[in-house]
Formats: C-alpha cells, structure tokens, sequence
C-alpha cells in the first residue's frame, strides 16, 4: 500500500513538473511577451517598447574593447623622484572603450571645421566659439630654440596629420569628447533610420539651423534642430510608436570623454596579455614585457619601442643608427601596440585624464573605479514641466589665461547643481561638488577650521587665485594673487596627465608614473584621447561563449 502510495505521488509530481516546465519554456521562450505580466512587448497596438532583440553595445569608432579586471594600481618600484603621490592600491576597473591612438590633428581639425560652419565666427553671438577651441601653437616656441616651423605648421600641414594634437587644455579635450559623443549618435540614428540619410550635412551647410544634442534628442526630441526635426526624420517616422529614439532603443551610445586615471594606467599597464605573478601585483615596467626599452624579440630586434629623450640633447638617436624614429611626436602606429591594442601608451605625447589630482589616492573610499572629480548635476526642468533647452543663451567663462571659452552650445540642455532634494538622507553622497571629498573639504579634517580663514581663503590646499576677468570693451583685467600665505598649487582645477612624452626620460614611461597641470593650460607634449563606458556585459558575447563552453 506504501509503495503504491509513493509511486502515485511521484507520477503526479512529474506530472505537474512536466506541465510547470513546458509552460515556463512557452512563456520565456517569446521575447516579445513579458515575463512580469504576460502582456505583449512591442506590439504593433501599442503598449511597452523595448529593443529585444538587443545583443551588446557595438564598438565606438577609433576605440578597442578594454576588458576589466583588478591591478594594482600606483608604483611599487623605487621612487627615486620622492614624489610619495603614486603609492600602490589594489584597484578593480569596469570594462570600457578606449581610442586605440591620440586624438590626431586631422580628427581634431573636423571638429574645428564644423564649429567654424555651425557656429560662424563672424556671429557675434559665435565669435569665441570656435576660438576658445583653438590649440595654442605658440606652445612651440622657445626663447632659445628655433621652432617657428611647428608654430606655423604643425596643427594644420597635412604632413602632421596624423600626428597627436597637442596645445590642447584639459578643458578643451574635454568639450572636445562632448561634440564627438553628439556626431557619433547623429550618425548612428542615421544609420538606423531614425534621420533622414545626410540629415548632418544639412547644418553643415546652412540648409538647417540648429544642430544635434544627445540629450536633449533623448528628453525631449521635438526641440533638436531647433524644431525642425520632423523635416529630417527617416524610414522610423512611418511608425507612429518608434518614430524617435529612446535610451531603451539601445543605439544611443553613452557619451564619450576622458579616461579616468584609473582606466588609463589599467589599460597603458595591459596585462592581459601576462600571467606572470610580478606584473599582476604592479611590477611591470612598461605597457610592454620587460625591463628595457629596446625590442628583444628576433624581428626588430633592438629597435626603441617608444618615443622619448634618450638623453641630454638626445631625442632619437644617431641618425640611421640605433634611431627611435622622431625627434618632437611621431606620427601614431608608429611603435607597436600593448596587448589591449592600444598605440602610444608610453612615450610620443603624455595625456590628459579627467582626474583632479590630489597626492594620495585613498584606497579606502573606493577601489571599485576610482575616480576624483564628480560634480553631480541634474537637468533643470522648465515651468511646463520640460527639460530647458538651451538656445542663444551660450554661457562663456575666462581662464585664468585669459581665453575665453564656450561653456555650452546653443540646442544643449542646461544643467544645474544637485541640490537638498536629491542628497537628503543618502548615505552614498551629500553635495553636488566632489573634488575635494576627504581630502581638501571641511570633513578632511579636525583641524580644518584652524586653518581656513575666509579673509585669504587659506585651507588644506590653497593655491594662489588669480582673478582675469573682461570689461565690456573685452579688454582682459587680471589681478595676480599676492598673498604671502600661499603653500600649495594644488587646488579643484588641477588636472592629472599620465604616461611619458617626446621630451621625457624613460623613467616616465612606466603607466604608473602621475603628474598635474592647471586644466586651463597646454603645453607642446601633452595630447589626450577618449574613452567610454561599456554597458552590459564585462567581456565580449563571443569570449563569454567560449568561456561557458570551457567550463562544460
């Protein structure tokens, strides 16, 4: 009687398991029903549109895949410099995109181009547009050097063109990644039918006004082109439901801009490509294998594998001999790649990153993508309840060198800072500005108050504040800060550049190698490149298969 009982009980158990899992696979196994409510997805009715048939985030033009991990992070070799600025953390990176060269001088001439046709010098409401974005070629002169050759060609000459940009601030490079972000995603959603086909070049050339903004096509659509979006929709515009874009589409990219500190050092260090327990705990020299500069390796031996001063009055060696191939920047692929794909990672120019230097890194506050400088912002929202487009309201701000450059461009959302209702009660931050958290602001120390006095503005880093500002003639005012009270140069506006250069020694090639410059200036050695995020995934679908199958 037992047995039976049990064997009744077992068929009914695989009875309804069959029954649970036949329909658990019918139901999961459409993608275009939910598996929340059983309602349809992307119905032709109407109702929830989504872009199921999303794979993964497509590679962004001029970048590689950087896939994360954990390194450690700073200089665990001598110090013979006793900077103490680079002291060594265990640091772990998300996956993200990286611009396999410099940013070039051609690339950084069709921006130019195109802020010279959107926004025509000639415009008064325009005229520092395209000035303030502007390189500083005179960062070639020297009082005893002879260098009006590159004053005068260097930017410009198609000789140079593929040659790293450099008089290039920190702020520039970064507005810089902002106009790419917007080109990149106008040329997308051309692509995949959301603009009409050569919808970009008619700003370009005058036929339309207004221009592209990421954001403010993805708040609020109708405003882009200065409203004349209608007249530039493509093939999508015949579908009532998806006739513009959303975040949910997945075709949007996230923005580009420049690499954190943190990402530039992972990806210049590349060791993916080793498996050698010195270099995982931050013993690796270079963005090569090894402890010389020179190739080891059968073909090419002795060959330089960057370019850099060798010596006092030596930029490249003998000439035909024992020769790195440059004497001011080389043009980029000239040396070879590390193991990420990524050319130039030592030696040619430094580059900038968009960290605000401080000289300890506090492994303590956060090893999971660590990053100085978070301004939090929100978008302000108008009296009808929308986003506020910005239209002729370009708001310009004076360097401290005196150039002047645009904050934004007209068809941009405005911004503002976070404020009480968005940081009461959160534990995970309380201001909108973040520069100088833990290290810097009130909460850096019990002694804070004793040294802030508001008379000087003095605190724990409290560099001398020049004040240049422009009467209504445009002629620059600058009074200089003469304060005998100063102790430091290091303030929120200091800006990290990484890696060796063209007038460098070896001893900043190494990845972990860090130092600072206000992010109004430039200089003639100096250049940048982007990044983006990735979403979604840490490693590519293909290599994620190849894994699961591995492990069956």
């Amino acid at each position: 009687m037992k047995k039976h009982f049990i064997k009744v009980v077992l068929s009914c158990a695989v009875i309804v398991g069959s029954f649970s899992s036949c329909k658990n696979s019918s139901s999961s196994s459409s993608k275009n029903v939910s598996r929340a409510t059983g309602w349809k997805i992307n119905a032709k009715e109407g109702g929830f549109q989504y872009n199921s048939d999303f794979k993964e985030q497509v590679t962004p033009p001029g970048t590689v895949f950087i896939e994360g991990g954990t390194f450690t992070k700073g200089k665990v070799q001598d110090d013979i410099m006793h900077d103490w600025n680079n002291t060594p953390t265990q640091q772990h990176v998300q996956s993200f995109y990286m611009d396999e060269t410099e940013v070039t001088n051609v690339m950084y001439l069709e921006y130019l181009d195109y802020l010279k046709s959107v926004y025509p010098p000639e415009n008064p409401n325009y005229k520092n547009i395209y000035s303030g974005a502007l390189p500083d070629t005179l960062v070639w002169r020297n009082r005893l050097g002879f260098n009006e050759t590159m004053t005068n060609n260097y930017l410009r000459h198609p000789a140079y063109a593929e040659y790293p940009v450099v008089g290039v601030n920190w702020v520039q490079a970064s507005q810089y990644a902002e106009w790419r972000t917007d080109r990149v995603n106008e040329a997308m959603l051309e692509k995949e039918g959301f603009l009409a086909q050569d919808a970009k070049y008619k700003v370009l050339n005058g036929e339309i006004g207004g221009t592209f903004s990421t954001e403010a096509y993805l708040n609020n659509p109708e405003s882009v082109y200065e409203g004349q979006i209608d007249s530039l929709q493509g093939k999508q515009k015949k579908d009532s439901i998806n006739s513009f874009a959303k975040r949910s589409s997945g075709i949007i990219m996230p923005e580009y801009r420049l690499p954190t500190e943190t990402e530039w050092e992972y990806a210049a260090q590349a060791l993916i490509g080793s498996r050698e327990y010195n270099n995982y705990r931050g013993r690796k020299k270079y963005p090569w294998e090894g402890d010389y500069t020179r190739n080891g390796q059968r073909v090419g031996r002795g060959d330089q594998l960057a370019n850099f001063k060798q010596a006092k009055g030596d930029y490249g060696g003998i000439a035909g001999w024992s020769d790195d191939g440059a004497d001011i920047t080389a043009q980029v692929k000239s040396y070879k790649p590390n193991d990420f794909g990524l050319y130039e990672m030592a030696g040619n120019v430094s580059e900038w990153v968009a960290d605000v230097y401080r000289p300890i890194v506090d492994d303590e506050i956060s090893d999971f993508n660590y990053y100085r400088g978070n301004i939090f912002l929100k978008k302000a929202i108008g009296e009808d309840g929308k986003v506020e487009i910005l239209k002729d309201e370009i708001v310009y701000d004076t360097l401290p060198n005196g150039k002047i450059v645009a904050l934004n461009l007209p068809g941009e959302i405005k911004e503002v800072p976070v404020d009480e209702q968005e940081t009461y009660l959160r534990t995970n931050f309380s201001s909108s500005d973040n520069r100088g958290y833990r290290d810097g602001d009130p909460g850096s120390s019990r002694f804070f108050e004793r040294f802030s006095d508001e008379s000087d503005s003095r605190k724990m880093y409290d560099a001398p504040k020049h004040k240049v500002e422009r009467d209504s003639t445009g002629k620059i005012l600058r009074q200089y800060d003469t304060s005998n009270y100063r102790t430091s140069l290091i303030n929120d506006e200091v800006r990290v550049y990484k890696g060796g250069s063209w007038r460098d020694r070896a001893f900043w090639l190494d990845p972990a190698q860090r130092r600072y410059l206000p992010q109004y200036m430039a200089t003639d050695d100096v250049g940048f490149r982007c990044a983006m995020s990735r979403v979604g995934s840490k490693s590519k679908t293909k290599n994620k298969t190849v894994r699961h199958k591995k492990a069956k």
